[in-house]
């Protein structure tokens, strides 16, 4: 149950993303839903890997380059996913910036990792 709640808390951060960020669009509840459970896949089947291969180049920005690879695999999800679409990099990285926020709000207001 706790899976489901947390894709439909992402999908919601998704959606407040959207209405946030120009460029940063998703067309209805059900691609935000899909969108979150493809995001949810992607930071484990590519996140992971590609952070262990770019890890000296986080180290040497001090963990900014962390930014770069959310917002990049950001515009992986949204190319795959319909009714899901981010209109150049720029809409990416701040979107990964405030998603990135917002869940660390939450998880700070929940008390656990959401």
């Amino acid at each position: 149950m706790s899976y489901l709640a947390h894709l439909v808390v992402s999908a919601a951060l998704l959606v407040l993303v959207a209405n946030a960020i120009r460029g940063f669009e998703i067309s209805g509840a059900l691609a935000a839903l899909i969108g979150a459970f493809v995001l949810g896949i992607a930071n484990t089947v590519v996140w992971w890997p590609a952070f262990v291969l770019t890890l000296p180049l986080t180290l040497v920005t001090f963990g900014l380059f962390l930014l770069v690879l959310n917002a990049g695999v950001l515009k992986l999800v949204a190319w795959v996913v319909p009714g899901f679409r981010i209109r150049g990099f720029a809409p990416a990285f701040w979107g990964a910036l405030l998603l990135t926020l917002l869940n660390l709000l939450l998880e700070s207001l929940v008390g656990g990792t959401l």
